[in-house]
């Protein structure tokens, strides 16, 4: 069962928040209103009161009865107006600012406060005094045009309880059609957003991220994630420390990351096939890349990475060490067939033709031991020469040194890599040459060319040279670099099969900042590969091994 947020579903959610935005909308829109309709009050009802007091201070008898002091007049004319106007109050004050008559009577002769009114001296004024209405006072101009009173008019301002009362039909018809409109919005919202959310409810987002986040940063494989454009959406730590991409972010294209081919190949899906074998550097990479569709449609591809360093230099150890047992079960048979030939004649009684037989055997042996002995200095590559040469023939293929070969040996002090790196390439291209050998009529050979080491004059440089010429098919100028390519073979590239090779050859080269190329014989003639290990410094104690070869 799926697991709820504790703040309700998503489209509880929404519609709360979408009714406390309507109801701050709504709170802001009347308060709004207010400030609006005080501002239209005061103007509009300013205006009236200043009409209903220039009325009353115009009427003949009202001047008059300030002029004279006959006060008594002046009520029915105050009360009158406000009857017809509709002004809650006014009053009718003399020169002296006495009031003379109000609809308050304890204001009666009571002194008069015009405030910031300028009748007194003669100007009409509106204004609000108290804050609570519109009060208007106009003077009273006697016949000799001295100001001989003044009529004050006012009417208060209603409260906006009582504005909302006046217009409740409206205003609550708005409330509601807001509060409809944001229901319906927030249900609506709900529905699409929950639809682009999978159904899953923010809670379960959020539960969701935290989980792929630890996942991805608990398993010891690498993940890259592409979308459709290939370009970098995920990247975990492990993939971006296997691929030594620290600066690489979202977004970035894999063109533009500096990969080799091969890699770009297998993350874009141009190499297809499973456990794709990629080298980086000096790391072995098998990678597995899966497409990822939504509802039917692709919207990217998750991308795998297994660092198989370890497990491949291992493989290649064993590869090794099958050499060594094929090399020995080749010459146990080599051994059985002479052995039998030897018993063979003993029993025809041809006793001068089996010493003839014996020494020829021993000649040809020793002549090979011999030979790669005198020419070889390094004993792991003369060793290994020695054990090919049994595999070959067995396989029907010649196995000769070049005549001009001397490879001089080199302490192990100096570079003590060297014997290992040398035996990796050699071995490699020696057994694809006599793969490519067999698989032609004829003459069947390999010839192989070393020349270097030790050191220049004593100095610190100098290189190995290695060249492998085979009378095999030979190797189209078009796949020149294709074949130094992890995993390329008509074969399925797998750890340890076909397709690794010559890769690993080419890395042990470029490592020490050699080359390795191919090149056609000549016409029907195999072909040629020309290697240069340069000789590499041995580093001082206690500065770190390099941990992959």
């Amino acid at each position: 069962m799926r697991r709820r947020g504790t703040g309700g579903s998503l489209a509880r959610q929404f519609l709360v928040w979408q009714l406390v935005v309507v109801v701050v909308l709504l709170g802001a829109v009347a308060a709004l209103a207010a400030v609006q309709s005080a501002e239209s009050f005061r103007e509009t009802q300013g205006r009236r009161m200043l009409s209903v007091a220039e009325d009353v201070a115009s009427i003949p008898t009202v001047r008059s009865a300030l002029a004279s002091g006959r006060y008594d007049l002046l009520p029915a004319f105050a009360r009158s107006a406000e009857n017809l106007s509709g002004a809650d109050g006014i009053e009718i004050v003399d020169r002296d600012l006495v009031v003379r008559t109000s609809p308050d009577p304890a204001r009666d002769r009571e002194p008069f406060d015009p405030g910031d009114s300028t009748a007194p001296a003669g100007r009409a004024w509106v204004g609000d005094p108290d804050g609570r209405g519109v009060v208007a006072q106009v003077p009273v101009i006697d016949d000799r045009g001295a100001v001989a009173g003044l009529v004050s008019a006012g009417i208060r301002a209603p409260s906006p309880f009582e504005s909302l009362a006046a217009a409740r039909a409206e205003t609550f018809a708005l409330l509601g059609l807001a509060l409809g409109v944001g229901v319906a919005g927030s249900l609506l919202l709900a529905r699409r957003v929950r639809r682009q959310t999978l159904g899953l409810e923010p809670a379960e987002i959020v539960e969701l991220v935290q989980r792929r986040e630890a996942m991805l940063l608990g398993i010891k494989e690498g993940v890259v994630g592409l979308d459709t454009a290939d370009r970098i959406t995920l990247l975990n730590p492990v993939a971006r420390e296997l691929l030594e991409l620290p600066g690489t972010r979202p977004g970035d294209h894999v063109g533009d990351l500096g990969l080799d081919e091969r890699l770009r190949e297998v993350l874009t899906g141009a190499a297809a096939g499973e456990d794709q074998l990629v080298l980086r550097e000096d790391r072995a990479l098998v990678l597995n890349r899966m497409p990822v569709r939504v509802a039917g449609r692709e919207v990217g591809a998750v991308v795998t990475l297994r660092d198989r360093t370890e497990l491949t230099t291992l493989q290649h150890r064993l590869d090794t060490s099958h050499t060594v047992t094929d090399t020995l079960r080749a010459q146990a048979h080599e051994f059985s067939n002479r052995l039998h030939t030897i018993a063979g004649l003993t029993e025809l009684g041809e006793h001068d033709e089996v010493q003839r037989f014996v020494a020829g055997i021993v000649a040809a042996s020793e002549g090979w031991r011999r030979e790669v002995s005198a020419r070889v200095g390094d004993p792991a590559t003369a060793a290994l020469l020695v054990a090919k040469n049994s595999q070959a023939a067995e396989r029907g293929v010649v196995l000769a040194l070049d005549p001009d070969s001397r490879l001089e040996p080199t302490p192990p002090e100096r570079d003590p890599d060297l014997s290992a790196d040398l035996v990796t390439v050699l071995g490699n291209l020696i057994d694809n040459a006599i793969d490519a050998a067999a698989s032609r009529d004829g003459e069947r050979r390999v010839e192989i060319g070393l020349a270097g080491g030790g050191a220049v004059d004593g100095g610190d440089d100098g290189e190995v040279w290695v060249e492998v010429r085979d009378s095999g098919p030979g190797v189209a100028s078009e796949l020149a670099e294709e074949v130094f390519r992890a995993g390329f073979s008509t074969k399925a590239a797998e750890i340890g099969g076909r397709g690794i090779g010559l890769a690993l050859a080419r890395q042990a080269c470029l490592r020490r900042g050699g080359t390795i190329t191919v090149q056609e014989a000549g016409t029907g003639a195999g072909a040629v590969f020309v290697a240069t290990l340069p000789l590499v410094t041995a580093a001082p104690a206690g500065a770190g091994e390099e941990v992959l070869r």
